[in-house]
């Protein structure tokens, strides 16, 4: 029998979790030329929101084209514009002709050439001319554009990881550049997602930055524990086991509404279940996961400062006033002047995040394993 449970991967219709809220703002963009900029931690979900919110849109409308790109592993400008094309020729067709008569026709000087692999789906290698790239990145990032002003169809470049421009040789020059031709397309359209809360909005909501108002903001929110009970019901349902309301609860609360953990946790606890979960299930399984990650954790751990995880254990602590001078010597945290380092260090690993002021760890299963195994250890 298949687990019913998906996680790890863009969730389908019918595997999708509540977020009427954000589709909804995010068809009315997508169908508005409205550009957006989709904020929230790792995990949480965005890319499963933009394909649900594309599916949706595309079973209305014929005429618009979705294209993904995606910047993880991006460093450079060279990268992006490779990448870029690569997702805009993709979403144009299916057929590798067609893609091939694209590429050929609008990015000739750059020399393109398709290489397919035994995928689903080609994989484009664009051979790029780099003088001509310095000379005329501009043909790229109009590409959307101009494909959609002679086809007469809407273009969407979703972008995921956008915060990783922020590591290019000279990013807000970069950044100018896309402000130049982006604004002014009228067939194309961008979705900008993005991990990092603080350098998104440092991007877009700084106003000396060149996006400054580039689109409208959507910061996504952890799914409530309320929408979550009913969903794992069900899921328990469909499968012919049962799930009391309160259990459910315990799945989504041991892991803080965590999307990815909730839908891995309860999917340990469907392992786990003959015909009925219980609270018991829920915790061995809960610390299950927790010593399975253990060794990840170690290795986080350890590449961290004597500050930085005396910082972590105050905060594991539901320490709140880290700034104060009792804290900072009960904890030993060197100064005042170093807690802004260290929040700016553990936020740039993407180990916390600070929101409303609190410092939250982004990890529940982390921030488990540091309260009940190593600090625990070390006293």
């Amino acid at each position: 029998m298949k687990a019913p449970f998906v996680y790890g991967t863009p969730a389908s219709a019918r595997d999708f979790t509540d977020r009427k809220k954000e589709t909804e703002e995010l068809v009315l963009n997508f169908t508005s030329s409205v550009n957006s900029i989709l904020i929230s931690p790792g995990y949480w979900g965005k890319s499963s929101l933009v394909a649900h919110a594309a599916e949706t849109v595309l079973r209305k409308k014929r005429r618009i084209r979705f294209c993904f790109a995606d910047l993880t592993n991006l460093r450079s400008e060279e990268q992006f514009y490779t990448n870029f094309a690569a997702a805009v020729l993709r979403g144009s067709s299916k057929k590798v002709r067609e893609i091939t008569d694209i590429a050929g026709r609008f990015l000739g000087r750059f020399n393109p050439e398709v290489v397919l692999t035994n995928g689903q789906d080609p994989e484009f290698k664009l051979e790029m001319n780099q003088r001509e790239l310095k000379r005329n990145p501009g043909d790229i990032l109009d590409l959307a554009e101009r494909i959609g002003t002679e086809r007469k169809i809407k273009y969407i470049v979703c972008i995921d990881e956008f915060q990783n421009i922020s590591r290019f040789a000279n990013p807000v020059d970069f950044q100018h550049k896309l402000k130049a031709h982006w604004q002014k397309h009228k067939m194309a359209s961008y979705c900008l997602c993005g991990s990092r809360r603080q350098v998104m909005m440092e991007i877009f909501a700084a106003q000396v930055m060149p996006l400054f108002k580039f689109g409208e903001i959507v910061t996504l929110q952890k799914i409530s524990v309320d929408d979550w009970i009913p969903f794992i019901q069900k899921r328990f349902a469909d499968t012919g086991k049962t799930i009391e309301g309160k259990v459910a609860r315990r799945i989504a609360e041991s892991v803080d509404c965590h999307p990815y953990y909730v839908q891995q946790l309860a999917q340990q606890c469907w392992f786990r279940t003959a015909s009925r979960c219980n609270a018991v299930i829920v915790e061995t399984a809960f610390n299950n996961l927790v010593l399975q990650h253990g060794m990840l954790f170690q290795n986080l751990a350890d590449g961290l400062s004597d500050t930085q995880i005396n910082f972590l254990k105050a905060v594991t602590n539901s320490v709140e006033q880290l700034s104060s001078q009792e804290v900072i010597i009960n904890y030993g945290l060197g100064t005042s002047g170093n807690i802004m380092k260290i929040k700016k260090a553990l936020m740039s690993r993407e180990i916390i995040d600070i929101e409303n002021g609190k410092v939250n760890l982004l990890d529940p299963l982390f921030r488990a394993w540091l309260k009940d195994h190593y600090f625990r250890n070390r006293s």
